[in-house]
């Protein structure tokens, strides 16, 4: 027996460590932004490093009570002897039945407590690896040399991430998406945002809609949508991570198309009341035209970043999930830098004097063309997803019932060797 993946007991810590993150970034949108715009930047600084300071002494508090795992060797190095021992055996011929390929119960223990990688027939150059020569079937001590022999399941370790590798990357244009959100601050700027007579929503606490809509969405997926779904598809988890990121990047699609269509109406509004050369006028339009698209990608989110985190998490091998979270972060560093260096591309070659991102004057630029553009770049990445999506193979473990009875057999049989 074969199981994908731990999907069934982890897939809702990913939600709710969402919506803890969500809870902090709402405090941080009304709170802290509410201070610093009345009481002032020492106060609004000052506040933050407080709470930073009370987190890393309860962190500390707490450490005691964590269950913490010794590590077991670099998982880096661990790649990098397979890719050696594949090198160096690149001219020996693969056995026809993989079950003559190098295992070691003993080895992989220590990284394997939820069960050992099944082989796999992809990347078969890299099964070479776990060929055992005749001098390494005499020598035991041979065999022992990692840089030259690996297990099975190390082997599959590097096929599993390199299998993520390209579902992992389709993230990184969701997240440079998500830089046209500086221009829906400078959108909400020239609207009317006045929430009461006397108050006005700063443009910065617009995300609130965003991160309001992923904390209810995070709840509502666990809680209606998963048992909904669960009795179509079966799955203890509702929908596969793929599937959820599938979702999140149609959704996100939609959420940009609709930014483009209310740029569009709020330069109608402009011109109407013959207020386009006037930067800082404000447009007799609501900010609260802007809510739909942040609630769309709130859902987005809900969908897509939580999937991500947790395909990651789900598909990566047991002794690298510490890897999985670093994967998430370059992720989101990397489409941060590629939706700088398209804002500067566009900025520098969408023309003088219609340029679709002006430096003064909004009204005045394109802001929907830009809008349109990163739809197209969207649908292009979703097809690019869909194809990665459609070739992957889910991780297959061995059950650890069925290792556990395998061991138990061995130690019978050592028994009644030594009875006789």
């Amino acid at each position: 027996m074969t199981k994908t993946g731990v999907a069934s007991r982890n897939w809702n810590l990913f939600n709710w460590y969402s919506f803890c993150m969500g809870l902090a970034s709402l405090s941080a949108l009304t709170i802290v932004v509410y201070i610093q715009d009345n009481m002032g930047w020492g106060w609004g600084l000052g506040i933050p490093t407080i709470a930073m300071l009370i987190s890393i002494i309860v962190f500390v508090l707490g450490s005691p009570l964590y269950r913490s795992v010794k590590p077991n060797g670099s998982p880096i190095v661990r790649l990098a002897q397979v890719v050696v021992a594949a090198v160096k055996k690149r001219k020996e011929a693969l056995p026809q039945d993989h079950k003559l390929l190098y295992q070691n119960w003993e080895l992989d223990a220590a990284i394997s407590s939820e069960g050992r990688l099944l082989h796999s027939h992809q990347f078969k150059c890299l099964d070479k690896a776990a060929i055992v020569t005749e001098e390494e079937g005499r020598d035991p001590n041979a065999a022992q040399d990692l840089w030259k022999l690996a297990t099975v399941h190390r082997v599959e370790e590097l096929k599993s991430i390199i299998r993520m590798l390209p579902i992992w990357a389709s993230g990184i244009l969701l997240i440079a998406a998500s830089s046209s959100h500086n221009f829906v601050i400078l959108q909400a700027r020239t609207m009317d945002r006045h929430l009461f007579h006397t108050f006005q929503i700063p443009p910065a606490s617009m995300s609130i809609f965003t991160v309001l809509t992923l904390m209810v969405g995070v709840v509502l997926y666990e809680r209606l949508f998963v048992p909904f779904i669960r009795r179509f598809t079966k799955n203890p988890s509702g929908i596969t991570t793929l599937q959820r990121m599938g979702v999140g990047f149609v959704v996100s699609i939609i959420a940009t198309l609709v930014s483009a269509w209310v740029e569009i109406k709020r330069k109608k509004v402009a011109a109407k009341y013959h207020l386009l050369d006037s930067p800082s006028a404000t447009i007799p339009m609501s900010v609260f035209w802007l809510v739909p698209q942040y609630c769309l990608h709130g859902v987005a989110e809900v969908f897509m970043v939580v999937g991500h985190l947790e395909f990651l998490y789900d598909q990566s091998p047991e002794s690298m999930r510490s890897t999985a979270a670093a994967l998430y972060c370059i992720t989101t560093a990397i489409g941060n830098y590629v939706g700088t260096v398209m804002v500067s591309l566009v900025h520098k070659y969408s023309g003088k004097e219609r340029n679709w991102l002006p430096d003064t004057n909004l009204n005045r630029g394109r802001l929907d063309c830009y809008f349109y553009l990163l739809s197209g770049i969207q649908v292009f990445n979703l097809i690019y997803f869909l194809i990665c999506a459609c070739f992957y193979t889910y991780k297959s473990l061995e059950e650890i019932s069925q290792v556990n009875n395998l061991e138990d057999l061995e130690q019978d049989k050592q028994n009644i060797s030594s009875v006789t």
